[in-house]
């Protein structure tokens, strides 16, 4: 039971902080963007922002593993 609440916490911080701002794309999608066109001009606030809005990703992929890896 407790799995399925850290997934639910995980899945929730991932569609508040993790996609904010809604519009006009989610924040995450023009870093990881910007990143992968070669980060001209990306300055350190730039990087730390894509730590902070991709942390609950991480924790989300990193709970749904724990979860299938747990025997049954």
């Amino acid at each position: 039971m407790k799995s399925n609440k850290n997934i639910l916490f995980a899945l929730i911080l991932s569609i508040s902080l993790g996609l904010a701002p809604y519009t006009p794309e989610p924040h995450i999608v023009g870093k990881v963007r910007w990143l992968l066109g070669g980060a001209q001009g990306m300055q350190f606030i730039d990087y730390f922002d894509l730590l902070l809005h991709g942390f609950p990703w991480v924790l989300l992929i990193i709970t749904i593993v724990k979860r299938v890896k747990q025997p049954s």
